[in-house]
């Protein structure tokens, strides 16, 4: 699938935010390994199922999408709603140097397998940098880079080392830490001073945790700031105007949430992915890293 780049609503990245760069799409420098390594599923944004390993009908020769301008007409909103963190380019052009599975078909399972790894390490790159851009200072502000670094260590590994690494372990790591992170900057939200007083946001509205179903909830102008929103359900719900300053959305599940004129411009842990499945507009505040939908 090709993935849309663009797409004038994303601010230019500051210089703290440089980690971000090599993790997003850029699919002239993949050989199509979302469409073939994945599964799609009817229950999840496409028009039928497919099996993992299987190239998708629609894809051509040279890796293109033969329906790429009309891929949400024909149903397949899972495609325009994925990102792959870059992961794609760094197994086409890195690992492998340039070699597709098209060339190499024998190898074309293991390819497959790691760009799932690399996908997951991929991940584990943005969380992280997200946490940098939080800017703690400190022990964590230390803790952290180094594990940027070492993850991204890890990305660079042959494909056999690849295929022996301890994924598990590596990512209990990665979310202990940002873990602190999230706790940190809710903590910091929650207690804002203005004026010299200090706030606490929880003591007059209802709390929210990790988990929730929130399915079609009405959340239109609620002051979620510093909330814990972590793998919640919160498809088609109705977040119209919110305030998610600080608020923890990882794993959050937003498709078709609507998030016209919400403010998401300083939440935590959100992936181009989520707010390509939202329904927003040009008055909704994104973080600086990613990017407003053209079909917006």
């Amino acid at each position: 699938m090709k993935y849309m780049n663009d797409e004038n609503g994303g601010a230019a990245l500051s210089s703290r935010d440089n980690r971000f760069s090599g993790l997003k799409a850029d699919c002239e420098k993949c050989f199509g390994f979302c469409c073939a390594a994945l599964y799609f599923s009817a229950s999840e944004g496409f028009p039928e199922n497919k099996d993992a390993g299987k190239p998708c009908f629609h894809l051509q020769a040279n890796f293109q999408c033969s329906v790429h301008k009309d891929l949400r007409k024909l149903g397949f909103k899972g495609c325009t709603s994925y990102d792959c963190f870059g992961a794609g380019q760094k197994v086409a052009q890195i690992t492998y140097g340039g070699r597709d599975w098209r060339q190499v078909p024998e190898s074309s399972g293991q390819m497959f397998d790691i760009f799932l790894l690399i996908y997951q390490l991929h991940e584990m790159l943005w969380y992280l940098a997200d946490a940098l851009a939080a800017d703690l200072g400190g022990n964590i502000q230390n803790e952290l880079s180094s594990m940027f670094s070492e993850t991204e260590r890890l990305t660079l590994l042959s494909a056999d080392s690849l295929l022996k690494l301890d994924l598990a372990a590596h990512r209990a790591a990665v979310n202990s830490l940002i873990s602190k992170v999230s706790e940190l900057v809710r903590e910091k939200i929650r207690t804002e001073k203005t004026d010299g007083k200090k706030l606490s946001h929880i003591c007059s509205r209802k709390t929210f945790g990790r988990g929730l179903d929130l399915i079609g909830a009405d959340l239109r102008g609620k002051n979620l700031r510093g909330e814990n929103l972590r793998g919640a359900c919160l498809i088609a719900a109705d977040l119209r105007g919110a305030d998610l300053c600080g608020t923890d959305l990882l794993g959050a599940d937003l498709r078709d949430a609507d998030i016209r004129g919400a403010d998401l411009s300083g939440s935590i842990f959100l992936t181009q992915a989520q707010i390509n499945a939202a329904r927003g507009d040009s008055f909704t505040k994104l973080p600086t890293s990613l990017s407003r939908r053209v079909y917006w």
